[in-house]
């Protein structure tokens, strides 16, 4: 066992020290520079946490740090409640499990950018669905608040993570054991009953998985939220970027990265005990 266990190591040894460096060494350098200021055209190295103090006691860092992880619990939320039943459907009704799987993938063979800016098209104010409701006669005028808002970039971002979603409940209701439904059925459990008490119990660390997936780098998104959010779907990743492009204030955009990314470490651990617990109970 332990002659295994050392082949095991060594094998991964060389992909687990490549991977920990590209993770180590550039969030060590955010680190560094989170602790230096910004001085016009130059950077003063000198060690103080006044970006800190700065990015945590501005009411604007505060409001888009809630307003992104809103944002990303509701695409989380939207996206892992509309990928359950897709993946339900693929394990257990269907037979042409390749094909579906397939399709699911397509929205991979184009660009994000082109979904993000089909949906543009889809919600605009001339777009798609307001010229088809405008020739059903169902509205007099176009509607405004399809785009530039928080909806919008819902939207725009459960569907380009469904699959991220669908693929993880997807394995994990594969490994149901058949034979666990059959003796349920036997037991006298009526279809629902059998899968808020087999089915799903089993299948919440798809559920979190899938969740995590999509959560942690939603909050991170800062195209969709330029492209389709507005004023009013601004998140605290489109800060960031500002700060590291525009504003020239790296040190500042380092503190800000640090921050929104132990936020939603904490968000995601409290996520996972609430999830594993409520699964527990279920059970």
């Amino acid at each position: 066992m332990r002659s295994e266990a050392s082949k095991g190591l060594a094998l991964s040894a060389p992909a687990s020290l490549y991977v920990g460096a590209l993770v180590s060494i550039p969030l060590g350098i955010l680190v560094v520079y989170s602790f230096w200021t910004q001085t016009y055209v130059s950077i003063d190295k000198t060690f103080t946490a006044v970006n800190y103090r700065e990015a945590l006691t501005d009411p604007l860092v505060r409001h888009l740090l809630v307003r992104s992880i809103f944002i990303a619990g509701m695409v989380t939320i939207a996206t892992v409640a509309l990928a359950y039943p897709i993946a339900y459907f693929i394990a257990f009704r269907t037979q042409k499990k390749t094909l579906w799987l397939l399709l699911i993938t397509i929205p991979f063979w184009s660009s994000y950018l082109l979904r993000v800016f089909s949906w543009k098209l889809i919600l605009g104010f001339n777009g798609v669905l307001n010229s088809a409701l405008l020739s059903l006669n169902l509205i007099d005028q176009p509607l405004t608040f399809l785009l530039y808002n928080e909806l919008a970039v819902v939207l725009t971002l459960a569907h380009a993570w469904a699959p991220f979603a669908i693929l993880p409940i997807y394995v994990s209701l594969q490994k149901i054991d058949p034979s666990l439904l059959e003796a349920a059925t036997d037991l006298g459990l009526s279809p629902a009953e059998s899968f808020f008490r087999v089915t799903l119990p089993m299948t919440v660390p798809g559920i979190v998985a899938a969740s995590l997936i999509i959560f942690i780098p939603t909050v991170g998104d800062y195209v969709t939220p330029a492209l389709v959010g507005g004023s009013e779907g601004k998140m605290i990743a489109n800060l960031i970027q500002v700060q590291f492009g525009a504003a020239n204030n790296w040190p500042l955009g380092a503190t800000l990265s640090l921050i929104a990314m132990v936020t939603v470490g904490l968000v995601a651990i409290l996520f996972v005990v609430l999830a594993t617990t409520a699964g527990r109970r279920i059970r």
